[in-house]
């Protein structure tokens, strides 16, 4: 009897775990972090940095400067990093989210610019450069699908545009969706921000920030649906992480990580944890780094006037929730 109750108990103890989203630190670190930095410094006393993206390849990370669009580049063991490409360069003045492809060319948003940015990793040549002409306009992050199609997010007009490259290395831009008249309507304020492709290339999954509403994408027909959360929303979602069914969002303002399950066929989710860090400061996306996070400090709260940011910038590694 005693063993049965005790295993009665021990149910009841699980479904209320499976029910709620469970809100917890970052793991402790393991004997194979210690070889890893716990954070990564960011030169320079006004980086407002927002953007990351990691290179698997050579192990290096990218992380952009909202205030005067500069690269910094780091790797993955190095604590430091350093500066890639200044800012002001290229009409680059402001930036915002980063992807690398497979063939190592860096895709840059320009924020309230309206434009992207194509760059060689190797060379550091200005590949493409593109200005979308609307207004108004904050292109905001970049996701990179299967067939190599870089896709950006307008968190002001309801737009996502695309640039690809044909075989001869050309690279062209077009306004691939509007919204308008589909199950995203934006509304006041930040809307689409984070952006990830599906693993199988059919798929793009946003977030609408000031609703806390995500969507799928059809790649093939733009179709576009919102993803069923039960009720739950994800406000002040920001960059976006997909490893197979688990989509990571991060909650700027609120110094979390969300973990959110999704169907197989990504129209349903749950959110099942939220993972928070003393590191963290304003955080705005992620990236995955050889079993690690990359998360970037934005300290967005204390850009002023006057700014009274903490020194150093930095980008927190955390074990992956």
């Amino acid at each position: 009897m005693a063993k049965r109750l005790m295993l009665t108990l021990m149910a009841l103890v699980l479904g209320v775990g499976l029910c709620a989203p469970m809100r917890a630190s970052a793991a402790p670190p393991s004997d194979e972090d210690d070889l890893k930095p716990d954070r990564y410094i960011l030169p320079g006393d006004a980086v407002f940095p927002e953007g990351i993206a990691f290179q698997d390849s050579t192990g290096n990370f990218y992380v952009s400067s909202t205030t005067d669009g500069t690269i910094l580049r780091g790797h993955f063991k190095n604590e430091r990093a350093e500066v890639f490409l200044p800012g002001g360069a290229d009409g680059r003045t402001t930036a915002t989210g980063l992807k690398v492809d497979q063939q190592g060319r860096l895709f840059v948003s320009g924020a309230g610019t309206g434009m992207v940015f194509v760059y060689d990793t190797k060379t550091k040549q200005l590949l493409a450069s593109f200005a979308n002409n609307a207004s108004p306009t904050f292109v905001n992050d970049v996701a990179i699908a299967r067939d190599g199609a870089a896709y950006f997010t307008d968190s002001l007009s309801p737009f996502l545009y695309k640039v690809s490259a044909d075989k001869s290395g050309h690279f062209s831009f077009e306004r691939w969706i509007d919204f308008t008249g589909t199950p995203l309507v934006y509304q006041t304020g930040f809307n689409v921000n984070g952006i990830v492709a599906t693993r199988n290339g059919k798929y793009l999954i946003v977030v609408q920030s000031n609703t806390g509403k995500l969507f799928r994408i059809t790649i093939a027909t733009k179709k576009v649906v919102e993803i069923d959360l039960g009720g739950a929303t994800v406000t002040n979602g920001d960059g976006l992480l997909l490893r197979g069914t688990a989509l990571y969002v991060v909650r700027n303002s609120l110094g979390l990580i969300a973990k959110v399950r999704l169907s197989d066929n990504y129209t349903e989710g749950r959110v099942v944890s939220e993972t928070t860090d003393p590191s963290f400061a304003f955080p705005t996306t992620i990236a995955e780094a050889r079993g690690r996070l990359l998360v970037v400090n934005s300290q967005f709260d204390k850009r002023g006037p006057p700014p009274t940011p903490v020194l150093p910038f930095t980008v927190s590694s955390v074990r992956i929730p």
